[in-house]
């Protein structure tokens, strides 16, 4: 399970460029235990944002996680670390990014203060952008990051604008080794079956976005249905916690092991 906790990027009104940092509890028992680590880490994000910031700072973007008018990434990152060893699971969490980078693409260079006036003096290069990201993987426990650039090079990504959930562009993705995991969009494509088969038999895992639909007792890896907050997306947890409770012994929560998914 991955909680979106801190929005940026077209998904908030702050200057935060990357458009969503989110937390996975991957030391969890089950999904229940999750779920409660999840909420307790919202909870003392939302109190180390408004002593640093004030109270206004707590508002929240599209996805339901707190959007403080910051601008650098990394000090998302330390809001993160700092709720994380606050709720005491700095052992039972990694982070997640959704870094969006096409949305502050610039003619080949990116621009990290993109909703400010346009200055192409302070645009980056690609790999000046590879660097921050290397940055980040070092000085954080991040692990996945999902569109981390325009183009499908890089590894160790989740496809996201990469394979839009179509079957050829998955193929084509697996056959290049572009990325290690599928965001599984269920309103972009028809065949869902098909586009879950083609990354199961690669090994690679899945993530399933933003709920939309009823959920069936049988999940993907991950699923990122946003903050625990809003009925929209507490009615999507409690479904989750009800399959568990009714799956009982034959429920499975990969947590640390969700790298090598077991698919019956």
């Amino acid at each position: 399970q991955a909680f979106n906790v801190i929005n940026g990027g077209s998904h908030a009104g702050n200057k935060l460029a990357m458009q969503e940092f989110m937390i996975l509890p991957v030391g969890a028992a089950n999904f229940h235990e999750a779920m409660r680590i999840g909420a307790e880490v919202y909870h003392n994000l939302k109190n180390v944002i408004k002593s640093k910031y004030g109270k206004d700072a707590t508002n929240v973007g599209d996805e339901g996680g707190f959007a403080p008018n910051i601008l650098e990434n990394n000090e998302a990152l330390e809001l993160l670390k700092s709720a994380i060893d606050k709720a005491g699971y700095p052992d039972k969490i990694i982070i997640g990014m959704d870094v969006a980078a096409s949305e502050f693409y610039r003619s080949g260079k990116y621009d990290l203060d993109f909703k400010s006036p346009d200055d192409p003096a302070r645009h980056i290069s690609g790999e000046a952008l590879g660097d921050l990201y290397r940055s980040f993987i070092k000085g954080y426990p991040v692990y996945a990051q999902i569109t981390p650039s325009s183009s499908s090079s890089s590894s160790s990504i989740v496809g996201d604008d990469l394979t839009v959930t179509n079957p050829k562009r998955i193929q084509t993705a697996v056959e290049k080794k572009a990325c290690n995991c599928l965001l599984l969009k269920v309103n972009q494509i028809g065949s869902v079956t098909e586009s879950i088969k083609l990354p199961q038999s690669s090994g690679r895992v899945i993530a399933l976005e933003r709920l939309r639909t009823p959920l069936s007792p049988t999940c993907p890896v991950f699923t990122l249905t946003g903050a625990p907050c809003r009925s929209e997306r507490l009615a999507k947890y409690n479904q989750l916690m009800r399959i568990e409770e009714e799956l009982g012994d034959k429920a499975k929560f990969a947590g640390r092991d969700f790298r090598h998914p077991k698919v019956n």
